[in-house]
Formats: structure tokens, sequence, C-alpha cells
């Protein structure tokens, strides 16, 4: 019998059960890019232009490296959500045992790789003279942190898969105010500079992960496992990696098109990568209802598919549509109107061109927010189904646009290119991404020998 923790979502209205689980996703999400914007602010406020600039200058690796990690924790739970959805309690907490020792194998061989090659890295992405010390010294102790980015994301994403986004969110908002706590007390009391900011966000996500650790082994009791079940087992393993590799390698493969775009705004000075950085933390920011979106899918196509409910399925995908284009329109007025107020978190309102320039990226991003909602929405539902190596070819088609962008288009359009490299690369995944998803649908009713496209609901 499942314990009070988890959330059955194969059962009831699907209209209730998205929102409803979409809602603490999203709270749990703002609050997350609420302490990685207070590193930013702080900095920006507190250290300057060049410091704001060493960090920003960081974005696109640190969203490679610390990306796949995420992608991979996000893959190993859809197998566990898969057999939450088909009632098969045994295989679910094998499948959460093997997870977590892939994950303590993964962190150590990363930490370790990424820690030795992050310097050469941010040479070879030109990071200007004047702040690759300052982005190496902060990039350096974020990766020192990998383990503590797999224990809370490999948690949260369990937990999730089983019905449950509160109980990360409770943790985020604990760990989002001691994260800005540490911004003040490493940057201001402890003076150690862009090093304090990367500290302090470390140290928060481990204590998240701790929490969220504790609780589990309290609440979910559908988790407590028998000494069998604790040891390694290839074949669980195996359609792990098959789910979580490709979905680190969709992050990953999608920042190495960041990261080639990163080099080509260097390549502009570091007026222009301040300005990409405030940029890309407020549209970060207003980007989390689709990441929120995305997440709520993989859960609940994860789920309906073990449950082998198609017509859910659909139902679930016309939902979350509609909710993230509504929200889209919304999101665009906001930036519209108090895009240059929000900007002022960041730097001076003396710093004019940087303001501008903010300005710029933020309503270039906004006015074609509508393309993301379908990236997120149909990604990860189709991750969420099992096919997490079609979500990889989306990455590579976004990878594909952002370098194009990088090498062709910003040497000769400079700044304005960058403000329309993300948009660009959103339309090009979702001309992969639509089709793929019928065809996958298509799959799925052949496999179950039934087609419920245009059935009522079902439970």
């Amino acid at each position: 019998m499942a314990g009070k923790a988890e959330k059955d979502m194969t059962q009831g209205s699907p209209v209730k059960l998205i929102v409803g689980f979409f809602i603490p996703m999203l709270c749990g999400l703002l609050f997350q890019q609420l302490y990685n914007m207070a590193d930013t602010i702080i900095v920006g406020k507190c250290l300057g232009v060049t410091a704001l600039a060493a960090v920003g200058s960081t974005g696109s690796i640190n969203f490679m490296i610390i990306g796949f990690c995420l992608g991979v924790c996000s893959g190993f739970a859809i197998p566990v959500a898969q057999k939450f959805g088909e009632k098969n309690e045994p295989a679910l907490r094998r499948f959460v045992a093997n997870s977590a020792w892939l994950s303590v194998i993964f962190s150590v061989v990363m930490t370790a790789a990424v820690c030795l090659l992050c310097y050469d890295i941010l040479k070879l992405m030109q990071t200007p003279a004047d702040i690759i010390d300052g982005a190496y010294k902060y990039i350096f102790v974020v990766f020192l942190g990998i383990p503590a980015t797999y224990l809370y994301n490999l948690l949260s994403c369990t937990m999730r898969s089983l019905g449950d986004s509160t109980t990360p969110l409770v943790f985020l908002v604990f760990s989002s105010v001691l994260n800005v706590a540490l911004d003040f007390f490493t940057i201001l009391v402890l003076h150690m500079g862009v090093e304090g900011a990367a500290w302090a966000t470390i140290i928060s996500q481990a204590v998240s992960g701790i929490l969220c650790l504790f609780y589990m082994k309290r609440k979910f009791v559908i988790l407590k496992m028998s000494r069998e079940e604790w040891k390694p087992d290839r074949h669980y393993m195996k359609i792990l990696c098959n789910m979580g590799i490709p979905m680190g390698l969709q992050y990953s493969i999608t920042a190495i098109g960041s990261v080639i775009l990163q080099t080509a705004v260097n390549s502009l000075g570091s007026m222009a990568v301040a300005a990409v950085t405030a940029g890309t933390k407020i549209s970060m920011f207003f980007c989390c209802p689709f990441d929120a979106l995305g997440a709520t899918m993989a859960t609940y196509g994860g789920q309906n598919v073990g449950a082998k409910k198609l017509d859910r399925i659909h139902q679930g995908v016309k939902i979350g549509s509609i909710l993230g284009c509504i929200y889209s329109a919304l999101a665009l007025g906001v930036l519209w109107i108090f895009g240059d107020a929000i900007t002022y978190l960041f730097v001076d309102s003396s710093e004019a061109e940087i303001i501008a320039n903010t300005r710029s990226f933020l309503i270039a991003n906004g006015v074609l927010f509508i393309p993301l909602v379908f990236v997120n929405v149909i990604r990860f539902m189709i991750q969420g189904l099992g096919y997490s190596k079609l979500a990889v070819i989306a990455g590579v088609c976004e990878m594909a646009a952002r370098s194009v962008v990088g090498f062709c288009f910003v040497p000769v359009f400079g700044y304005g290119a960058v403000c329309f490299a993300n948009p660009v690369a959103w339309i090009a995944a979702d001309l992969f991404l639509i089709p793929a998803y019928f065809y996958v649908m298509k799959n799925l009713e052949r496999m179950f020998g039934q087609n419920q496209r245009f059935q009522g609901r079902t439970g």
C-alpha cells in the first residue's frame, strides 16, 4: 500500500492533477531562481560590473555541466514514475536504489573531471582577460558542489515521480533563505568575493538535499527497502542509464550551443557579457513556469503510460499547452512594462548601455515565449513516455541553431543577433518535437493494441 506522501496521477481530473502538481513545482523553481538571482544581484551591487560579468561568463558552461546532472536525475525518475503507475512497488524500489548507486558514481567522476578542466574551458571560450580569474574562482567552487547537486535533484525528482511536488518546495524555500543569508555573510562579512557566492549556493543545495533525505526516510512508506532491494543490479542500472544519460546529454548538447553563443558574446566585450548575464537571469526567472510544466508533463506522462492510459496523455499535452500560452502573453506584458525596472536590481541606473541591451534581450525572448511552451510540454512528455533519446535530437536542433547564430550572425549583426538566439533555437526544436510526439503516440497505440485518441476520459 502506498504511503500518504504519494499521489496517483492516473485517476481523476487531468486538469486538477496537472494544476495541483504544477503550482508547487512552479513555486519551487521560482525560489530556485530567486536564490540564483540573489547571487547575481548581490555580486553586481556589492562587487561591481566586472564581477557580474565574471559570474555571467560561466553561465553556459555551468548549464552544460549542472544541466547534465539535472537531466540524469530527471531520467532516473522516469522508470520510478512508470512503475508507480503500474503499481509494481518492488521494481520501483530497485530503481530508486540503483539510481542512488549510479548518482554516487556519476558525481565523483564528474567532479574530478570538470574541476581539472574548467580553466582550460574558460580560455577556450575566449573569456575576457579582465574577468577570467573571477570566472574561474566562481565556477570551480560550483563544480565542487556537484555531489550536492546530485543529492538534492535525485531525491526531489524521485518524490515528484511519486506525485509529491510540494515537499521539495518546502525544503527549497528554506535553502533559498539560507542562500541569501550566506551570500551576504560570505561577500560582505568574510570578503570572499565571487567565491563566496558560489559557496553559498552549494551549501544551501546540500542542506536542501539532506532535508529531503530525512523526510523521505520517514514519510515514504513505499520506499522502505530490504537489504536485497538495496543491492546494485546491472539490469536496473542499464535501464536507468538508457533513460538518464540521454536526458543528461539533451541538457548538455543544448548547452554546447549556449557555450558557442557565449563565446561569441565574450568577443563583444565585458559590457555585452554583463547585459546578457542580467538578461539571462531575468529571463530564466520568467521561464520557470515553462520548466514547471515540463516537469509536470514528465511525471504525468510516466505514470499514465505505466497505466496504459493514452487518452489522458493527450489531454495532458492539451492542458499544458493552453496554460503555457496564457502565461506567455502575461509574461511578455510584464517584461515590456517593467523590464528596465527589473534590470535595476542587477546594475546601477547609470549603466545606460547595459540597461538598454538587457531590455532588448528580454523583449526579443518574451515575444517568442510560445515556441518555448511546446519545447517543454512536448519534450518532457516524450521523456516521461520513455522515449528520451528523441529528446536528445531536439537538443541537437537547439545546439545547431544557437551555433549558427553564434558563428554566422553575431560577427555580422553583433548584439542584436544574440538577442534572437534563444527564440531561433526554440523554433528549431519544435520543428522536430511536434512530429516526434505524434510518432511516439502512434507507436504506443500499436504497442498497447489500442487507439484512444478520440475516446473519452479514463478514470
